[in-house]
């Protein structure tokens, strides 16, 4: 890991303990970590996470963020196997570690 994350209290699992932690930066060095180079179209879904929290206090687990990112970018994007090209090790659980938010609910 870099010194940025080290320095940074997260859970057991790699999520931030403070939201107020999360910087563009450091969302570019974990998903460097897990050999990902952030795009345009993961940032669609990191922002649209970091929205989503804002308004309901909840990380969505996937079901409801393939439903919800399909109502707003559409079909193409709003379907399992879209999402897990960008975020293979789980889309929820993934981005949401990126956008500095909580674990899912519903997800083990």
């Amino acid at each position: 890991m870099s010194k940025l994350i080290d320095s940074l209290e997260t859970d057991h699992e790699g999520y931030l303990k403070r939201r107020s932690d999360w910087t563009r930066a450091l969302a570019v060095e974990l998903a460097g970590a897990d050999g990902i180079d952030l795009h345009e179209a993961h940032w669609e879904v990191i922002n649209f996470l970091q929205e989503y929290y804002e308004n309901y206090d909840i990380a969505p687990a996937i079901r409801i963020l393939t439903k919800q990112i399909g109502k707003r970018y559409g079909p193409e994007k709003g379907n399992s196997k879209y999402l897990y090209e960008l975020f293979p090790k789980g889309p929820a659980k993934q981005a949401c570690r990126y956008a500095g938010l909580p674990k899912p609910t519903g997800c083990v």
